[in-house]
């Protein structure tokens, strides 16, 4: 491995910001405690997790089932 490197002729990757997009997302306490949890336990950051589970969500075109107490 060098001592350094010499990135002043590179270029940005024009795909970066198609890979992940930022948005603001209000989420329980709750839930962000089970998936802190979780990702404690898979070794993984908690939002890459729940990252994974919602696209596993939308690969699998999972509906929710809500229903209402009366």
């Amino acid at each position: 491995m060098r001592k350094s490197y010499d990135f002043s002729k590179s270029s940005p990757n024009p795909y970066a910001r198609k890979l992940k997009k930022n948005i603001t997302i209000r989420l329980g306490v709750d839930v962000v405690d089970y998936f802190k949890c979780m990702s404690e336990q898979a070794g993984i950051p908690y939002q890459s997790l729940i990252n994974l589970y919602l696209r596993d969500c939308a690969q699998k075109h999972r509906k929710l089932e809500t229903k209402w107490a009366s």
